[in-house]
């Protein structure tokens, strides 16, 4: 579970600015104003220094009652103007900020979830849903904390800094060098911290993920626990993965404790000096009374922004872990590449070929096709059978692309699969998978999602052909029934029928049913089985099935073994050769596959 990480602050920050940098019109708009807000903040101070200055000279009768008041009239003219810029200022960038925000967060969004939806089938099935949705939401936030910081963390020290800096050095340099020196020690010793606390924010986030992952993975999976009755198990898991989530946060958030004792240390010994040095030179009779209060009011102007910055630091360096864990996507490209300049499929007789197809999972090979041969002609119902871990899955998914082959070429229509978009090639392609997962959607929207532009009529005719339209018929809502997440308001014979309606409404050339009834009772099943020859005519079919009785129509059946073909031809055929398929058949006794 530990992994030993660092922030990637080069690339981080290089995919940050990708994000924002259409957007510098608004960014250097918002630094302009901040610019003017902040140094507004400094004219006031030298305001009240006229006023102390002004008044020390009107009480030793220096100055005229007359000249005193018309110059703090003036003052006060000038006092309300700044309040009134500052204002407005303060709304302008609020304003700008709030759109910027909305901007960078929709991008964000959107450019990671095309990413990550876009990824290979096998990025799906290693990374956990819950953990994906983890990072994308603290990835879309870090990019609103990032910009907030930077206008109204990192901005406002900096100016203040050249703006009081240069006051200061007007009247002395001593204390602008004093507020200079504070402002690196303070500074640079919240970086040091920052910086050998990024290790446990890395771990602390991992650890979240991990977290979220495990209650997306049991929420998923709740209908076991409660079938097994491993509630209390599931419970003391839970608890043992907080405990080490709790563990792991407050060793981040014991840092803080260093940030603040340091601080306050710095401060006070920053602070002290520069009380000293002014108060001598006023007691020498080198400055005012009014340069030495507008010392150490404009000292405010700094510190302020000073734990500002810090607080930014604190954020920075946690955007930066939250953009890590995101950004380590962008980094992952997909396994299934379209060749330059390959345009869209169009399948029109629906030929397929697989030739002298090379394939395994991963190093250890625990399943492999080795110059696997097989051709399927236009508008033949083909039928695959063997038991689990024979390859039948794996054509599939070679077929529909979601692994490439390692050597070999799949051909549909004589063309290589290859040669094409690969969600142009699945989306010519139609399936009833073994296990249907359904959107939390209505019953009609998850029918028709296979065919967005197909008219009501359509979609009722699918409904109909699956035999769906007898049970909604009895739902309160009919087809606008939500079927909850992954359909869990359905049956499984339900959710298989919206699943053959599905791939009755896309239409295609080439379809292929995955155990498509085997969740229909009998009765049912032989209902759809009828449909399902009318639906069969004049397409290339694929049928996986355990139950062998519901292919014996098949123009042919490939019977597979360890990734090989070792008998094929009609039911009336192989049912009266001694092998593989008379085994089965034996062993079914027109059941399953035991």
């Amino acid at each position: 579970m530990k992994r030993n990480r660092k922030i990637n602050f080069r690339y981080n920050l290089k995919e940050y600015w990708s994000i924002i940098r259409q957007y510098k019109p608004i960014l250097f708009a918002m630094i302009f104003v901040s610019i003017i807000v902040e140094t507004l903040f400094v004219i006031d101070k030298f305001l009240f220094k006229r006023i102390i200055d002004d008044s020390t000279q009107y009480i030793s009768d220096s100055l005229s009652k007359e000249i005193f008041i018309g110059t703090l009239l003036i003052i006060l003219f000038i006092f309300i103007s700044i309040v009134i810029f500052r204002t407005i200022g303060k709304w302008i960038n609020v304003h700008l900020l709030a759109r910027l925000d909305g901007d960078l967060i929709f991008d964000i969004k959107r450019k990671y979830f095309n990413h990550i939806v876009g990824l290979s089938h096998e990025f799906h099935t290693t990374h956990k849903t819950g953990s994906l949705i983890s990072r994308m939401n603290r990835g879309a936030g870090a990019v609103e904390d990032m910009t907030d910081i930077i206008l109204f963390n990192f901005a406002p020290l900096i100016i203040q800094i050249i703006i009081v800096g240069l006051s200061l050095a007007y009247f002395g340099l001593m204390p602008a060098f004093v507020i200079l020196l504070i402002t690196i020690v303070f500074i640079s010793y919240s970086f040091v911290i920052q910086h050998i606390q990024q290790k446990s924010r890395l771990e602390y986030n991992t650890r979240e993920d991990f977290e979220k992952g495990m209650i997306s993975d049991i929420f998923t999976n709740i209908d076991s626990i409660k079938y097994f009755g491993k509630e209390n198990y599931i419970k003391r898991k839970y608890l043992d993965i907080t405990n080490k989530s709790k563990a792991s946060l407050i060793k981040y958030i014991g840092y803080y404790r260093w940030f603040d004792a340091g601080q306050i240390f710095i401060l006070g010994i920053g602070t002290f000096f520069l009380i000293y040095f002014p108060l001598m030179s006023f007691l020498d009779h080198q400055i005012t009374l009014g340069t030495l209060v507008f010392v150490y009011t404009i000292y405010g102007n700094v510190v302020g922004p000073m734990f500002g910055f810090v607080m930014g630091m604190r954020g920075f360096y946690r955007s930066m872990a939250d953009f890590q864990d995101l950004f380590e996507y962008g980094k992952i490209e997909n396994d299934i590449k379209d060749k330059p300049g390959v345009k869209d499929s169009e399948i029109r007789k629906g030929e397929i070929e697989f030739k002298n197809v090379s394939f395994h999972y991963g190093r250890k090979k625990a399943f492999s096709l080795n110059n696997f041969s097989l051709k399927i002609k236009k508008n033949e119902k083909v039928a695959l059978v063997g038991h689990s871990g024979c390859g039948k899955t794996s054509l599939i998914k070679l077929l529909y692309r979601l692994y490439d082959v390692n050597s070999g070429e799949i051909l549909i229509d004589g063309k290589n699969i290859e040669d094409f978009k690969q969600e142009s090639l699945r989306s010519e392609l139609s399936i009833v998978p073994q296990e249907c997962v359904l959107f939390d959607d209505t019953i009609f929207n998850n029918i028709k999602f296979s065919n967005p532009k197909a008219s009501r009529k359509q979609v009722f005719a699918a409904i109909k052909f699956a035999q769906l339209d007898k049970l909604i018929k009895n739902f309160p809502k009919k087809e606008n029934t939500i079927v909850g997440e992954r359909g869990v308001k359905l049956s499984g014979g339900e959710k298989q029928r919206v699943s053959i309606a599905r791939a009755i409404l896309a239409n295609k050339k080439i379809l292929v049913l995955d155990e498509a009834t085997s969740a229909l009772d009998s009765e049912t099943e032989n209902e759809i089985q009828r449909d399902l020859k009318k639906l069969l005519e004049g397409r290339t079919s694929i049928i996986i099935a355990h139950r062998l009785s519901t292919i014996m129509n098949s123009d042919r059946i490939i019977v597979l073994k360890g990734g090989k073909i070792i008998q094929q031809g009609k039911h009336s055929k192989l049912i009266k050769q001694s092998g593989e398929y008379k085994k089965l058949w034996n062993l079914q006794k027109g059941g399953y596959i035991k």
